[in-house]
């Protein structure tokens, strides 16, 4: 009896490894998506919502992931540096000019960028800093 209550421990230990394991890139995530949480309340709820949903006729919702799918390569510049021309989301038109956040990192992009991207019905996946960097180098 004893053996079979050793070895469904040791098997019982080995599926919680196995379980637990996570690759870098969803560790990443993780850790993104949670101070990309903080960063949205601190910078952009105020203006988009605390649901994405956006504030009227002043600022779209980021629940537009077809937007936010063909526009990916320029978020990071529109969260860096804000946004002065006018943007069509679900249709609409939205004229007026998003403030830049110039005192954000290029990590700290990064990171608002993965959680907008991934939260408000939005999953797409992880931006690696370093692609974010690349990005930011590039505005226009």
């Amino acid at each position: 009896m004893r053996k079979y209550i050793i070895n469904f421990i040791f098997l019982l230990s080995i599926v919680a490894i196995i379980v637990s394991c996570q690759n870098q890139e969803t560790i990443d995530l993780q850790n993104y998506m949670s101070n990309g949480k903080d960063i949205y309340k601190a910078k952009c709820q105020n203006c988009h919502g605390e649901n994405g949903e956006g504030l009227g006729q002043l600022a779209p919702p980021l629940t537009d992931s077809v937007f936010l799918k063909t526009n990916k390569n320029r978020l990071a510049c529109i969260i860096k540096n804000g946004a002065n021309e006018s943007l069509i989301i679900h249709g609409k038109e939205y004229k007026e000019k998003m403030p830049a956040f110039p005192e954000l990192a290029d990590i700290d992009v990064a990171q608002v960028m993965v959680y907008v991207t991934n939260s408000f019905g939005n999953k797409q996946g992880f931006v690696p800093y370093t692609e974010v960097s690349t990005q930011l180098q590039n505005c226009k």
